[in-house]
């Protein structure tokens, strides 16, 4: 049976105005991400996505110590065998369960893990602490923009040296990614926390501030990309993320729809031309707006016309 303290949430997801707040709260067990944390992201990551009044998340952690010390690590459960284990995950490996990406249950992103899933939504980390293991590709992976406590930051792929082994997430695929190459072999290779100054400099957060002004940076962050029209910020944030592995020519053509859709579909695109002439503001609602009574350009030579209007 479960303890009342095993069956205590672990993790404290709040909304305020257009902001959600996912903070992990397990500092006793360095914010670690057990299958209770896991699940409890999850949820919380499928109601940011879902409910269309929030804009952009700040995930966070309790206490100076730990943003997370990565997964639960355990000896094997009573009855099996290290080996035992290994041939379970090799059995997983060869046969994973229906829906399953690498063998991890989605939450919101069909190509990620339930804890550390890409959402088209903005999600800025408040990194308060040690981010290592599965706690440093969970910012690789959900987080845009990042934003550390100098005093006590630190990052640490910990898996060459804990584990033995180069991981199951994705943590050296998206550094390779997001860090020019000499920064993410060394960072990778080396295996050893840096400070959040060097994070800073190899460019794997953004900045690094007082932890006093860890979560005012955080929400002023927030509250600006809170007030720009959520549909345009939804689509410019999937088209830099699909945009990645794109030629110059794909990507473009994927902006141009991008920036139609968006245009077309959100309420927010109906004032904004005239607003801009006026020069005066205007109210951003984040609504979709009813296309069937709008008449249509007429089309030039079977194609849309220059829109000087977008």
């Amino acid at each position: 049976m479960t303890s009342e303290v095993e069956s205590a949430r672990k993790t404290i997801y709040e909304k305020k105005g257009h902001i959600a707040y996912l903070t992990i709260n397990y500092p006793e067990k360095a914010n670690i991400m057990s299958n209770q944390v896991i699940q409890e992201m999850g949820e919380a990551y499928r109601d940011f996505w879902m409910d269309r009044e929030m804009r952009v998340m700040i995930l966070t952690a309790v206490g100076e110590r730990h943003f997370s010390g990565g997964h639960h690590i355990q000896p094997p459960p009573p009855g099996m065998t290290v080996e035992d284990v290994r041939h379970e995950r090799g059995d997983q490996v060869v046969w994973p369960a229906p829906g399953s990406v690498n063998g991890r249950k989605p939450s919101v992103d069909p190509h990620s893990g339930h804890d550390f899933p890409q959402i088209f939504k903005p999600v800025i980390a408040a990194v308060n602490g040690i981010a290592a293991g599965a706690g440093l590709y969970t910012l690789l992976t959900t987080a845009d923009i990042r934003i550390a406590c100098a005093e006590h930051g630190r990052f640490y792929y910990a898996l060459l040296s804990n584990r033995g082994g180069i991981g199951s997430g994705p943590a050296p695929t998206r550094i390779l990614k997001q860090l020019n190459y000499v920064n993410a072999m060394k960072f990778l290779l080396m295996d050893e926390p840096i400070d959040a100054q060097e994070a800073v400099r190899i460019g794997l957060i953004n900045e690094a501030v007082p932890h006093d002004q860890l979560m005012t940076r955080a929400e002023e962050i927030a509250q600006r990309i809170a007030s720009l029209p959520p549909v345009s910020v939804r689509f410019l944030k999937e088209f830099l993320i699909r945009a990645q592995d794109m030629t110059t020519d794909q990507a473009w053509h994927l902006q141009f729809m991008f920036h139609h859709m968006a245009s077309i579909h959100s309420a927010d695109s109906e004032d904004s031309t005239t607003a801009f002439l006026e020069k005066r503001g205007r109210e951003i609602t984040g609504g979709l707006r009813d296309c069937e009574n709008h008449t249509h350009s007429e089309l030039v030579d079977g194609h849309l016309p220059y829109d000087p209007y977008g």
